[in-house]
C-alpha cells in the first residue's frame, strides 16, 4: 500500500480530484492483494492517501479563501464557486472545498484577481442601540461601520446585543476569531451589570449553580457584588461562554432586571479607557499575547495549585520583606532621635 500511495501521490493528483487515476489504482490495488470489492479497494485508496499527503499550513479551502478575500460570506461564496465563475492558475472550479495555496495560486473571481487582506484587528468600546452583524435590512447602526476600515470583509468576533454595551473584538482574522469565540475554548467574559434590587447571598449562589431554560442549562461562572446605587446594585459576573442574552435572562429569572449591562474584558483583552462608541486596533503586545492566549486549551489556561502556591508563598515573602524593612528604618529613625536627645 506505501508502494501504491507514493506513485499516486507522484502523478501530482489529489484524493477525489481524478477519478480515473483513482480507478485505475484501484483496480491495481485488486489485483494484487485480492480485496473482495473494487469499492472496497477505492476506499482503502483515498484513505490512505489522505492520511499520507502533503499537508502545507498555508493551504485553505477555495470557499473560504474567498469569503476572506472580502468577497461576501461563505455561503454566497459557495454559489459563486458552483455557477462556475471562479478560475485557479487559468482552470475552471467548481468545488468550494478545492485546495489553494494563497501565496502561489493565481484564483480569479469574474477575471478579476483575488488577494488576501493583511489583517486588521480592533477594539471597539460599542454603544448600545448598535448591531453586531454584517447588514440590516432597517438600516440600524452597525459595529462594524464604528472601526475604519477600506472595503475589507470584517466581522465581530461573539455578539452582544443590541442594548448591551462594551469590549467588543472586530477582525478579518477568521481562524482566531473561532478560537475565541467558540463554546468549546471557554474563553472568559466579564460583564458589569447594574440590576433592580440587592440580590442575598443564597440568590448569588443559584445564579452560579445556574436554572434551566428551554435551549440548556445557564449559569455564572462568578458573580460578585461590588456596590449598592441607591436601589439598585452592581454586580461583576463571569461566563465562560456567551449564549443569547444568558446574563439577562438568568438575572430577570432570579427577580433583579437588568438596567444597564457592559462588558469589560474578553480573554486578555480589557476595555480600560476607551470611550464608548470609540475603537482603536490592538497594539503589538496585545495582538501577541490575544495569539498565545488563543493557542492554549482552556486547561492550560487555568492555573495550577502548585502556581497558585507559589504566588501567594513569593507574594508572602514580599509583603514579610517590606515589613522587615519598614522596621529597619523605623529602628533607624529611633536611633538617630535618641541620639539627638540630651542626657
Amino acid at each position: 500500500m506505501r508502494r501504491i500511495t507514493a506513485e499516486f501521490w507522484a502523478l501530482g493528483t489529489k484524493p477525489r480530484s481524478d477519478p480515473v487515476i483513482i480507478q485505475s489504482f484501484s483496480r491495481w490495488h485488486f489485483a494484487l492483494c485480492g480485496q473482495r470489492t473494487m469499492t472496497h479497494c477505492t476506499s482503502t485508496i483515498l484513505k490512505s492517501t489522505s492520511r499520507t499527503a502533503p499537508a502545507s499550513p498555508s493551504n485553505m479551502r477555495l470557499q473560504k479563501f474567498l469569503a476572506a478575500s472580502g468577497v461576501d460570506s461563505r455561503r454566497k461564496c459557495k454559489v459563486c464557486i458552483r455557477e462556475g465563475r471562479v478560475t485557479v492558475n487559468g482552470e475552471t472550479i467548481t468545488e468550494p472545498g478545492f485546495s489553494v495555496d494563497p501565496s502561489r495560486d493565481n484564483v480569479l473571481l469574474d477575471s478579476e484577481r483575488l488577494r488576501l487582506p493583511r489583517l486588521k484587528y480592533y477594539l471597539l468600546n460599542k454603544p448600545k442601540g448598535v448591531l453586531c452583524t454584517a447588514r440590516d435590512p432597517a438600516g440600524r447602526p452597525l459595529a462594524i461601520d464604528l472601526v475604519p476600515h477600506r472595503g475589507e470583509r470584517l466581522f465581530t468576533v461573539g455578539r452582544l446585543d443590541e442594548n448591551t454595551q462594551g469590549l467588543l473584538l472586530i477582525t478579518n482574522d477568521g481562524g482566531l476569531a473561532e478560537r475565541l469565540a467558540h463554546p468549546r475554548y471557554e474563553v472568559t467574559r466579564r460583564y458589569r451589570a447594574q440590576v433592580v434590587g440587592v440580590p442575598s447571598a443564597d440568590t448569588l449562589s443559584e445564579l452560579c449553580r445556574g436554572m434551566h431554560f428551554s435551549d440548556g442549562h445557564f449559569q455564572f461562572r462568578q458573580v460578585r457584588f461590588l456596590r449598592r446605587r441607591g436601589n439598585s446594585a452592581i454586580l461583576e459576573i463571569e461566563l465562560r461562554e456567551g449564549r443569547n442574552r444568558e446574563v439577562r435572562r438568568l438575572l430577570a429569572r432570579a427577580g433583579h432586571k437588568v438596567i444597564q449591562l457592559e462588558r469589560t474584558t474578553f480573554g486578555p483583552l480589557r476595555i480600560g479607557h476607551l470611550n464608548v462608541g470609540q475603537s482603536r486596533e490592538l497594539r503589538p503586545a496585545e495582538l501577541k499575547e490575544l495569539r498565545r492566549f488563543s493557542a492554549m486549551t482552556p486547561d492550560e489556561r487555568r492555573p495550577t495549585a502548585g502556581s497558585s502556591r507559589r504566588r501567594t508563598k513569593h507574594h508572602s515573602r514580599a509583603v514579610g520583606s517590606s515589613r522587615r524593612a519598614g522596621g529597619s528604618v523605623r529602628r533607624r529613625r529611633h536611633r538617630k532621635t535618641a541620639s539627638r536627645t540630651p542626657e
